[in-house]
Formats: C-alpha cells, structure tokens, sequence
C-alpha cells in the first residue's frame, strides 16, 4: 500500500512539473518581447529576472542562445554583476580562435539583449512545434 501511494504522489508530482513546464513554454509564445524586456518600464533587475527564469527553460530544453561568442547564461551574469557595481558598461570576455576578446555594451542594452535572447530561444521553439509543416516540399509552396 505504501508502494503504490508513493509510486502515485511520484507520478502526480511529475505529471504536474511537465505541465507547468509546457505551461511557461505556452506562455513565452504569446510574451510580447519589447514589453517585457523593456529596461526602462521594468528596471534592469526584473528584466534580469525575466532573462534568468526564460534562459533555464532554455538550457532545459538544449536552445540557449550564443551570440558573438557570448551565451544568454553569460549576459546575464555579467550585467548582474555590472548592475550590482552601478557600472554604465559591462564587458563581455569571450573566445574566438584561441583568442580572448571582448565586447563592451551599455548595461542597459545588455540586459535587453539577455532577455530578448533567452525569451526568443523559447519563442522559437514554440513556432517549430506549430509551424513546421508549412516548409515541407509537396505542400504546394514554391520555393
């Protein structure tokens, strides 16, 4: 009898974080990206935040994105870091080659740049889920 309470408290468990986890994935499709990461209406901390909690789905699900050598997971750490020092400029270490170089980008436009990456990497797989028949060949579209 304890097997099977535990074995059913297991599954429920299980059956209620795949939902909430398709439920953030339903919700990032219909996220209007400039509204939520707008720095100046949410203040860079809750664009953060927003960043952070979109880019684990991501990693989750094997889509973070890298952009210029840099991954969302690394925007978001150095503009935190940079927002906790009231830096105007974060800079980005990165490699390319074997070399280390940087990128150096206001604060502010880190932080939307980490938000609007790790709310599209979800956007996008929502949209291959949904549409991806329309590029099937025989479907009667040219291309």
């Amino acid at each position: 009898m304890k097997k099977y309470t535990l074995t059913s408290i297991i599954l429920s468990v299980g059956l209620g974080l795949s939902s909430l986890s398709a439920a953030t994935l339903a919700d990032a499709a219909k996220i209007d990206v400039a509204k939520v990461c707008d720095v100046k209406a949410n203040g860079i901390d809750g664009v953060l935040k927003t960043a952070t909690e979109y880019n684990a789905l991501a990693k989750k699900m094997g889509v973070e994105f890298k952009r210029k050598g840099v991954t969302t997971s690394q925007y978001i750490t150095d503009t935190e870091a940079a927002a906790k020092a009231k830096a105007k400029e974060v800079t980005l270490k990165y490699k390319k080659k074997g070399k280390v170089k940087k990128h150096t980008f206001a604060t502010t436009y880190a932080a939307w740049r980490a938000c609007s990456f790790a709310v599209r990497a979800v956007q996008q797989v929502n949209e291959a889920e949904t549409a991806w028949k329309l590029a099937v060949p025989g479907d009667g579209f040219k291309f």
